[in-house]
This record gives structure tokens, sequence and C-alpha cells, in this order.
């Protein structure tokens, strides 16, 4: 049986611990119970705090730890819930030599959410890849400059080393798990038995594009309000670092400085944005929409959406408001 350990922090998301507990511990479970078959369980799950006593949810839950940090010997796994950012730098001291004494022991780390900012702490994120949520993404780059930071990925695997996005990411995270341990027959007995799907890469259509306007580049700025008021129109981007008064080359290079994003892409994912609305909001057509936000092309606008969403923008209204299409079709007979 494999160990896993789960660990607890204060004012937590409790989902982030009862969650993934739920899904290791009905691997082998529920299915064989559903076909008849007598319980085959594949991992002991044990949550910690670091010293032992009662955690308090966000949500005002209190769960009952089974150990503090200390008491745990040996462990395959550990997973970090989601952290109160608030006190991130308390609960690093507090937690991260015991995250490095297991994973020089051979334990796998994984963070769910805000966990990503505990496991960076520990340096082994350096140089490689990482996901939070994306709603944090700004902080986490800027406090973790040298760690490759994924936002538009649910999971990032690095070895021993994984990351997963939002809170509920815990579920791709723990079934991915699964798998990684029982194999793929398992981790598909464990999803279907608790409904649950496999497989999801991105969080991008659930993010929102950020502005990206907390620099102190003047006429960056500018370049930013400009592209905003006048993006579905024609945008050419030599005239517009021309009227702002900065040469092509350098304007390019401090538009990138100031916002991670080159013009073209800025306008290009601020477009999107604007499309994601009107998927969302507005019974309009695909080829409506690409005109609305300045693409003539509806083919290229697709491949524009489905190259920054992952999804066409036909899933991603379907996934979305899987009911727009029915509003306005008469009524059976």
């Amino acid at each position: 049986m494999k160990k896993i350990t789960i660990l607890g922090l204060k004012n937590t998301v409790a989902s982030t611990v009862t969650g993934p507990m739920d899904i290791f511990s009905q691997a082998g479970v529920l299915w064989n119970k559903l076909l008849g078959l007598a319980p085959n369980p594949y991992f002991e799950v044990s949550i910690v705090t670091v010293d032992g006593q009662p955690l308090k949810c966000l949500n005002g839950v209190i769960l009952k730890p089974h150990a503090s940090m200390p008491e745990i010997e040996k462990t395959d796994l550990v997973i970090i819930a989601a952290e109160d950012l608030r006190d991130l730098d308390k609960t690093s001291q507090q937690t991260k030599p015991w995250l490095l004494k297991n994973y020089a022991a051979g334990a796998i780390l994984a963070s769910v959410c805000t966990g990503a900012f505990l496991l960076a702490d520990t340096g082994l994120l350096k140089g490689k890849r990482a996901t939070t949520h994306w709603g944090f993404a700004d902080l986490f780059r800027k406090r973790y400059p040298e760690v490759d930071l994924r936002i538009e990925s649910i999971l990032t695997d690095e070895g021993n080393v994984l990351c997963a996005g939002g809170i509920f990411s815990y579920i791709d995270l723990s079934l991915y798990l699964v798998e990684r341990f029982c194999g793929f027959e398992v981790a598909c007995q464990c999803g279907r038995s608790l409904l649950l799907n496999l497989g999801r890469k991105s969080q991008l259509p659930y993010a929102i594009f950020e502005y990206q306007k907390q620099h102190q580049d003047g006429p960056i700025l500018r370049a930013q309000n400009l592209i905003e008021k006048n993006y579905s129109r024609e945008v050419n981007i030599e005239t517009l670092a021309d009227h702002i008064g900065l040469g092509l080359r350098n304007f390019k290079r401090r538009f990138r400085k100031a916002t991670g994003d080159s013009p073209l892409s800025y306008l290009q994912r601020y477009r999107i944005e604007a499309a994601k609305r009107l998927l969302e909001n507005t019974p309009e057509t695909i080829s409506e929409i690409s005109a609305r936000i300045g693409y003539e092309d509806p083919g290229f606008f697709r491949q524009i959406f489905k190259r920054q969403m992952g999804l066409s923008p036909h899933e991603y209204r379907e996934r979305i408001r899987p009911k727009m299409n029915r509003t306005h079709r008469s009524p059976e007979r």
C-alpha cells in the first residue's frame, strides 16, 4: 500500500484536503463494491498539520488531523493543500525543512492551487515547470521569476514535483497520481465510480485575461489603452509605436518587458477575451463575433481562439453555456 500524506494548512480550502483523501481512499474500493468484489484499497491516506492540532478551514469547518508533520516517518507522496498567502512566509518556515526531508527520502511532492507557493519556496521548482490558480499568476511570477510558470496548464509534472492549478484541480491531480501509482485501468475505474473525468489539460477556458498594467512605463500604458480602445479595428503595430513616440524595436522590447506579451499577442488576447464575453452572453454566430472583434476571416479567428483557449469557439460556448443554443428554438410539439 502506498502512503499518502496531505498537508493541511490554516485557512485552507477544505476540499483541497478532504477531496484528494476521498479519491485516493476510494481507489480499488468503490468500483469493486459496485461490481460485488472484495475491496482492494491501494492507498493509506493521512492528514497532517504542522503541530498535529485541529485545522480550521476557510469555510469554518474544523478538521482533526491524524498526526503532526514530525510524526510522519515515511511517505510516498505529500500533497500540499491550498495556502492562505497572508501566512505564506511563516508557513514556509515551518514546512520547508519537512518537505525537503521527505523529498530527499524519495517522496513525490505535489501542490494544489496556492500550495504551489510553498512548493516553490523549497527551491525544488527552480528552472522547472509549475502551475497555480490563474488569478495568482502575476504574484507567483514576481516572487519566483526562476520558475517556468505554465498558467495555462491544469497540471505540471516534473518527475517528483507536481503542481495542480485551481482548487478543484485536485481531482485531476489525484486521478493522475492514481494512474501513476496503479495504472490506467485503476484510474479509469476510480474516475468512473466517482463520476469524475480524466484528462483535462487546460485552465484557460476558466481564466480572465490579466491586463498587466501594474508597471511604471507610461508610453506602454498608453499603447495598451489604445489597443483596448481600437481592438475591433485594424491595429498596425508600427503605427502604434510611432504614435507613442518610440521606434518599433524599442517599442516591442519595452512592451514585452512591461506586460509579458508582445504587442500582437496582447491584441490577440484582448480580442479573444472580448470574444469569450460574446460567446457567453449573446446568440451571435461565430462569423458575426469574428467580425465584431476585428477578424474578417472566421477561420483565422477559430484558429487563434483554439490556440489560446485549447477549445474551439463552439466548444467553449457549449462548455460555458450549454443551453444557449436551445434558448431560441421553438418548443417541441
